[in-house]
């Protein structure tokens, strides 16, 4: 029987796959040799490989083109991108690259439009949708934006109070709003309804107190949101014909309703064995809002999603050194790597997701169970869930050594919630910073967009 890493994964899943390969027994990604590059720029490392950004955005565009061509559906697809998975300046500008529309949620969100204006990237009829509860901050700006001319300015309502401080800055100044529906969550989530929109059963009656009265207030947009994502179950398409029979219900009322946003939730790849049908998925969608239409006798709307993690999620990775192996018991080897993994990878600690884990060297060797644990000195800091088992298998190595390990498709969230730079548990740094892309001939290319954080500025945030 064949015991080596590479025998291990051959048995389980596919491979090689897209993304993944190997090559003189250490691991591809994207095509790029991450051993020759880890040599390079040494670990801690985190790297975003950036045309896989746009190769998500075209792929979930050419499944609603293809979708709305097969359903001869009259209704026009927009692809949104929702800043707050990843607000770095190299995201936007290749997010940008594809002709999509951006979805703020916070004040600062809007200085970061404005920044990008002000560079040329984004003009000022480009759709901007405004979601969230908003403080007066976020008010102000969004009102600054719409009495500068922007012409495509969309603040969803989150509740009934929202529009009475829109209408106090904006006074009789046009202005296009959404409305936000609060969705029912999973049966066994410990509350029953979103804190976020208006309950189902006050659309109606917030459009006839709040907007109807208002000749500068046109609604354009029924948006709503399922958090657990779109997946193929009953609670996925009960909540979305939910929001498509609201949807048809205001739109009977609302001449001025032209667009349904479903909000976020296609899911990216976090194992060897992911299997999902995009195509199906969205071609459902699609026929379901048509269908609805057509029994309610209205014309089919524009139809916005906002997809953060699946834009930029699958650009990402981070990578260690095993820097040290301890047999704590008969049963539990620990790999120690040289950094912390709740401070790089906090989705992991705090809401156990899982990323694809999969050593860069030494394919050819032995397999063995072990446990990862980071350099803090928190009993929580360790990895050691994988679809094989709650421990992961991987190469077993002497202890001088050197083990690569990467932690794929991190590129959504991970820097905001650990606080990019900043202060971090135990003081231990952020990671040096890589980004990859093509020259215009097709070839690899690689900088860093920020080394490794250093004790200076870490020290310079906490008063010495």
């Amino acid at each position: 029987m064949n015991h080596t890493y590479h025998d291990l994964v051959n048995q389980t899943f596919y491979f090689p796959q897209e993304g993944f390969g190997l090559e003189d027994n250490t691991l591809l990604f994207h095509g790029i040799r991450l051993y020759d590059l880890l040599e390079k720029y040494g670990t801690p490392l985190k790297l975003v490989y950036l045309p896989r950004i746009s190769d998500q955005i075209r792929k979930a565009k050419n499944f609603f083109d293809t979708a709305i061509f097969q359903l001869q559906y009259t209704g026009k697809y927009n692809y949104t991108y929702c800043t707050k998975s990843c607000h770095f300046r190299y995201v936007l500008e290749e997010v940008l690259k594809n002709d999509v529309h951006l979805e703020t949620s916070s004040a600062f969100d809007i200085d970061l439009i404005w920044k990008l204006h002000a560079e040329g990237l984004v003009p000022k009829d480009k759709i901007i949708v405004n979601n969230g509860f908003k403080n007066d901050p976020y008010i102000r700006r969004i009102c600054g934006m719409i009495q500068s001319d922007f012409t495509n300015i969309l603040p969803v309502m989150d509740n009934w109070e929202e529009l009475d401080k829109f209408q106090q800055y904006l006074g009789e100044q046009p202005f296009d709003i959404g409305v936000r529906v609060a969705t029912e969550e999973e049966p066994h989530f410990e509350f029953y309804t979103s804190r976020l929109g208006i309950r189902k059963s006050e659309i109606l009656n917030f459009y006839h107190e709040k907007i109807a009265s208002k000749p500068n207030v046109s609604l354009k947009m029924l948006h709503f949101f399922v958090d657990t994502g779109i997946k193929d179950n009953v609670y996925y398409w009960d909540e979305l014909r939910k929001g498509i029979k609201t949807y048809c219900e205001l739109k009977k009322l609302c001449p001025t309703l032209q667009a349904i946003n479903i909000g976020g939730g296609l899911p990216i790849k976090n194992s060897l064995g992911f299997e999902y049908d995009y195509g199906y998925m969205i071609l459902e969608i699609v026929r379901q809002i048509k269908d609805a239409c057509a029994e309610n006798r209205i014309p089919e709307p524009d139809i916005y999603t906002e997809f953060g993690k699946y834009t930029v999620g699958e650009s990402g990775a981070h990578f260690f050194s095993v820097i040290g192996q301890k047999q704590q018991n008969d049963n539990e080897c620990w790999y120690m790597v040289d950094n912390s993994l709740m401070n790089t990878l906090p989705d992991a600690w705090g809401i156990n997701e899982h990323f694809i884990l999969l050593p860069v060297n030494h394919w050819d060797r032995e397999y063995k169970r072990v446990n990862i644990g980071g350099l803090s000195c928190d009993n929580s800091d360790y990895y050691n869930s994988e679809a094989h088992s709650n421990q992961v298998y991987l190469p077993a190595v002497e202890k001088n050594e050197k083990l690569y390990l990467g932690f794929f498709h991190s590129g959504a969230y991970q820097d905001a919630l650990s606080g990019y730079g900043g202060i971090k548990h135990c003081l231990l740094p952020s990671p040096k910073h890589v980004l990859i892309d093509k020259d215009p001939e097709g070839n690899l290319i690689d900088w860093v967009w920020a080394n490794d954080q250093d004790s200076e500025s870490m020290l310079k945030i906490l008063g010495y």
